[in-house]
């Protein structure tokens, strides 16, 4: 396993050349440190659900790092969805829309997922380099998020290829994650982005 401060000249080099390999990174957002791998990576995936133990009946969110990438990733996006993209992102909001069905299958077993672009300004370079990425939390499945790289190192060990360290994240409140498939549209989970500010968006 590799360290590189989020700094270091070769860490975006280092991070996209393992992500094309279809190996797993993680680095830091504006939440958590996150578990990443491409997201039109069948087996990147597949090591993520083995990293972190966790079982493959629960999808695997992606992250974006601009609105021109998700249409690769999405099969529609509805009015809902476009006007709290425009309001909230980049920022703690994750959006659940229907699946461009040319995503592997193993990254959700539903017909939709879940979309998030962070506020953080490494991981949005990364993403805009590299793509969408299958991310999700860097621990074990069960145990506290990582909000630092030495909580990651004390679950993850050296299961993940490189770390890229860009110091303790905030971590807190998570993102607010709102189901856009419906119409109203439905809180699956209530997060940093109160629920009011999120339904007088699109009132």
């Amino acid at each position: 396993m590799e360290i590189l401060p989020i700094e270091h000249p070769r860490a975006l080099e280092r991070s996209l050349s393992l992500i094309n390999q279809e190996r797993t990174i993680v680095f830091p957002t504006d939440t958590v440190y996150g578990l990443g791998a491409a997201a039109f990576s069948k087996s990147g995936i597949n090591r993520l659900y083995e990293i972190k133990g966790r079982s493959q009946e629960k999808a695997i969110a992606i992250l974006i790092g601009g609105l021109d990438q998700l249409p690769a990733i999405i099969k529609d996006l509805p009015p809902s969805a476009k006007k709290l993209a425009g309001k909230f992102w980049p920022g703690a909001l994750t959006l659940v829309v229907n699946k461009n069905p040319n995503l592997p299958e193993n990254l959700s077993p539903l017909p939709t997922i879940g979309v998030r672009m962070p506020r953080h300004q490494f991981a949005l370079t990364l993403l805009r380099l590299c793509g969408p990425l299958a991310t999700t939390s860097a621990n074990l499945s069960g145990k506290p998020e990582g909000k630092s790289v030495i909580e990651v190192m004390d679950q993850l060990c050296d299961r993940t290829n490189l770390i890229l360290d860009g110091g303790p994240v905030s971590g807190g409140i998570p993102s607010t994650v709102v189901d856009c498939t419906t119409s109203p549209i439905k809180i699956l989970r209530n997060g940093a982005i109160p629920e009011k500010d999120i339904f007088a968006e699109i009132d």
